[in-house]
């Protein structure tokens, strides 16, 4: 079937054609996003040496990880904003370009403060997601884009869990070479920054904004394009006046914002509570992280398959179904003390909660089309501000992991509670849902 007929949308996923715009960028953000990853947390793993050499106390290290995700709210904002503005090609070329000088240059801390600005400075490379689900929103058609977002997505959020594998072992390269372990961590970040840097250039040369073209182009050319950039204003602001924005903040924030709470204490979770030595724990918790390879991509499936039924209305109940069971799988999780249950039961609300992630972005698309943009950095925003939030909880000394696991639980059952009451609703069946199907059929005619 030809996948570039009228509006020149993919309606359906062919991995190995790398010709297509569609698919050429499908392939191209999940791996530029994959790569995002080291620059973001590829510090992390190597933190208990740069803990020995700056001499940073257990506070300290804990505002930095708090700041590389709080600062990541706001970029998501912004460049879901310049998403609409300028478009996706442009967008991940300045993040990457630019984002990779402070992952080259962290190696230049020699105090707590200056470490923290560079944190700080490459938690904005975290925006890379929100570009990366806009430019397979414009890509791809209504009855696969949710599949897609969601492929893509996961796909790319695995590079979290290869970073943690691969850069200690670009730090023994540099040991091996001769380098003290100061040095050593200094030298390694360097590696991923130059990846960073490669990969603007690739993403400029070898995508474009939408199936047609690049938008400057096509405004120049396009009337209505020319009409779409003067009334980006009017709805950003109609994006953030609209409540289903806000409720799908909310859902990623129960999703996304505890995916990253749990690849932060997983590890620390089974050494305190099941006496595990730091290796065995952490292969188990890389195991949540591995179900990135496919449960992100159900959610997509599952959303999409909904939306062809039932239409939007469809797409977010069947978001708030698979909260609903997340919440309730972590509070069964925080409550179990046997080893190879509690490993089962993480698997199951990884299972929901990576399908979670993946149907709520197969909602976004629909919500308000000529903001797509401020709409994906409003959402994926809301997935950091779940994290600081879970975070917090963690960091008293008065509620143990167990407590604040099964509080974090309630707090889900009650997100997914709200959506199941919003999908409810018959309003819920948007215009914007109803043109895109019509655009799918013509495509397919």
């Amino acid at each position: 079937m030809d996948q570039q007929k009228l509006t020149g949308k993919a309606i359906k996923i062919n991995l190995l054609d790398f010709q297509s715009p569609s698919m050429r960028a499908f392939h191209i953000t999940w791996m530029t996003f994959f790569l995002c990853f080291f620059g973001w947390f590829g510090i992390a793993p190597l933190m208990p040496i740069v803990r020995k050499d700056l001499a940073l106390t257990q506070a300290q290290v804990g505002n930095i990880i708090i700041a590389s995700v709080s600062i990541t709210i706001f970029a998501r904002l912004v460049f879901g904003w310049l998403c609409d503005r300028l478009g996706p090609r442009i967008c991940y070329t300045v993040l990457l370009v630019f984002g990779s000088f402070p992952v080259m240059l962290i190696g230049l801390s020699n105090s707590y403060e200056s470490f923290l600005l560079f944190r700080l400075a490459i938690g904005v490379i975290g925006a890379s997601f929100v570009i990366t689900q806009y430019h397979t929103s414009v890509m791809f058609a209504p009855n696969i884009v949710g599949t897609a977002n969601a492929t893509v997505a996961g796909w790319g959020n695995m590079g979290g869990g290869v970073t943690l594998m691969v850069m200690p072992l670009i730090f023994a390269a540099f040991v091996g070479a001769g380098y003290i372990d100061a040095d050593a961590w200094r030298y390694s970040m360097v590696i991923p920054g130059f990846a960073l840097m490669i990969m603007g250039f690739v993403y400029y040369f070898f995508t474009q904004d939408t199936p047609e073209g690049n938008l400057s182009d096509l405004r120049k050319k396009d009337a209505l394009y020319k009409a779409k950039k003067g009334d980006e204003k009017g709805s950003f602001l109609k994006a953030c006046k609209d409540y289903r924005v806000w409720m799908l903040f909310l859902a990623y924030g129960a999703c996304f914002g505890i995916e990253i709470t749990i690849d932060n204490i997983a590890t620390l979770y089974f050494v305190d509570n099941f006496k595990l030595g730091v290796k065995e724990a952490g292969i188990i918790a890389g195991t949540f992280g591995m179900m990135n390879i496919f449960a992100r991509a159900l959610g997509g499936i599952f959303g999409d398959k909904a939306g062809k039924k039932f239409g939007l209305k469809g797409r977010i109940l069947i978001l708030g179904a698979f909260l609903l069971l997340e919440g309730l799988g972590i509070m069964l999780f925080s409550t179990i003390h046997v080893l190879p249950w509690a490993i089962a039961s993480m698997l199951l609300f990884a299972l929901f909660l990576k399908m979670s992630n993946g149907a709520t972005y197969s909602v976004v698309p629909f919500i308000n089309k000529k903001a797509m943009g401020a709409v994906s950095g409003i959402v994926g925003a809301g997935g950091n501000v779940g994290a600081v939030l879970a975070g917090l909880l963690f960091r008293s000394n008065e509620i143990s992991y167990r407590d604040s696991l099964f509080t974090i639980g309630i707090a889900v059952v009650g997100v997914a509670i709200l959506s199941l009451v919003l999908g409810t609703m018959k309003k819920q069946e948007a215009v914007d849902h109803t043109e895109a199907i019509a655009e799918q059929e013509l495509q397919a005619a």
